[in-house]
């Protein structure tokens, strides 16, 4: 038999050795779901930030200034929705989209001439609401093609805010009014108020009644830095209406912000950190987060559906949107999934008539699974190592009579 050369074996051994140096570095890589999906690269392109509002207290109005940067690539939540591949399923034309927010710019980079404005929303001194209607029916100018999920459709621009972006629940009630006499098909409201109030309560339903699809922002977008006292868990309205689909933001993991402000009730998570999009001046762009950017994104998907099944009604809509979502503990938009996906029978979509208490994933038992795994895998890479090592080494100890390799040399 002829004896296996020592250099025969040598592959192997520094594969096994490659495996165990790199396994402590591809464990956590498993183990972090937040590697499974791209990152927010908005955050490293240099953007400015979008304000939801302006400081209330400032002795004069100083509008957001234009930005000078411009996107380098497309943001992760364009990605994650796939707007490429919804695209080919329908843009939303037909429909109509109103924004309660801040207001639109109509003249805005991107937006081409489906906005028209009611009033003083056509006037965006903070720039939030045109930043929001940029990812509902933004056209995608220039090399980065940044869309927005409908580009087909049509913007109804109303103010909820003052001029600051505070916002009012007698405005925002006189807006979702003037949007359901305007007959749209999707009401999307970026503001969230503390408390509920009766005039508001009035004006959901009737626009629900009307046929309208009614989306809201489950809390107010991410407060100001400076504020340190913890928030107690709330309901915040419109969100908390029933019938009105209740959106919060979620990172590229699908877990909420760590600074998120708590709610309950929430029906479902959308891409709200990191986005980029236009505002009212200029053509650069900006970053925005918060549930009001989830709304936008969800908003824009409703559109897609109303615009491909017209006699569906509003609570049809809202129970595709969720029955087709991502399962997780809150279930996450799929846009792509909304607009393809052949349901059952979608009449017996149930009203929410009360809010439901909201879990965020918690990922600790699998990071310890995933923990012991890789200690598991270490153990068993060093077991095949040992067996290497007694295969190759001790038949030529043996041949040596036990004697060092130098001395059998010599």
């Amino acid at each position: 038999m002829r004896r296996r050369r020592p250099g025969a074996v040598r592959p192997l051994c520094g594969l096994a050795l490659s495996a165990v140096l790199l396994l402590p570095t591809a464990a956590p890589a498993l183990a972090d779901p937040a590697r499974a999906v791209p990152a927010a690269d908005g955050e490293r392109q240099g953007l400015p930030p979008m304000p939801s509002a302006l400081d209330p207290d400032a002795d004069a109005v100083e509008c957001t200034a234009a930005s000078r940067e411009k996107a380098g690539k497309q943001d992760w939540s364009r990605q994650r929705l796939d707007l490429a591949r919804v695209r080919r399923h329908g843009d939303g034309a037909g429909t109509t989209v109103a924004l309660v927010d801040t207001g639109v710019r109509a003249g805005a980079a991107g937006l081409g001439d489906r906005v028209t404005a009611r009033g003083a929303a056509g006037d965006d001194c903070v720039g939030h609401g045109t930043f929001l209607a940029g990812l509902i029916v933004g056209e995608g100018w220039g090399s980065t093609r940044l869309p927005g999920v409908a580009p087909g459709a049509k913007l109804l621009a109303l103010r909820g805010t003052d001029e600051r972006g505070t916002p009012d629940a007698a405005l925002v009630a006189r807006a979702v009014r003037d949007a359901t006499a305007a007959e749209a098909d999707v009401i999307a409201v970026g503001v969230a108020l503390p408390k509920r109030d009766k005039e508001l309560t009035s004006a959901v339903a009737d626009a629900l009644d009307a046929g309208a699809v009614v989306v809201a922002a489950a809390t107010p977008d991410p407060p100001t830095a400076n504020a340190t006292r913890e928030t107690p868990t709330r309901t915040y309205y419109p969100a908390g209406e029933p019938g009105v689909l209740s959106v919060a933001d979620m990172l590229p993991n699908g877990a909420r912000p760590g600074g998120a402000l708590p709610t309950d009730g929430v029906d479902l998570v959308a891409p709200g950190a990191g986005v980029v999009s236009g505002g009212p001046r200029g053509s650069g762009h900006y970053l925005g987060a918060g549930a009001s950017v989830a709304a936008a994104y969800t908003a824009g998907t409703a559109a897609l559906l109303r615009a491909a099944r017209p006699d569906e009604t509003p609570g049809q809509i809202v129970h595709r949107l969720t029955a087709t979502a991502y399962p997780a503990d809150i279930p996450q938009l799929d846009a792509y999934a909304a607009v393809t996906t052949v349901l059952g029978d979608t009449d017996a979509a149930p009203a929410r008539t009360e809010a439901e208490p909201v879990t965020v994933r918690d990922t600790a038992a699998a990071d310890r699974v995933a923990d012991r795994a890789t200690v598991f895998v270490l153990l068993g890479t060093a077991g095949v190592l040992a067996v290497l090592w007694a295969v190759v080494a001790l038949p030529r100890a043996r041949a040596r009579g036990w004697r060092p390799a130098d001395a059998a040399r010599d």
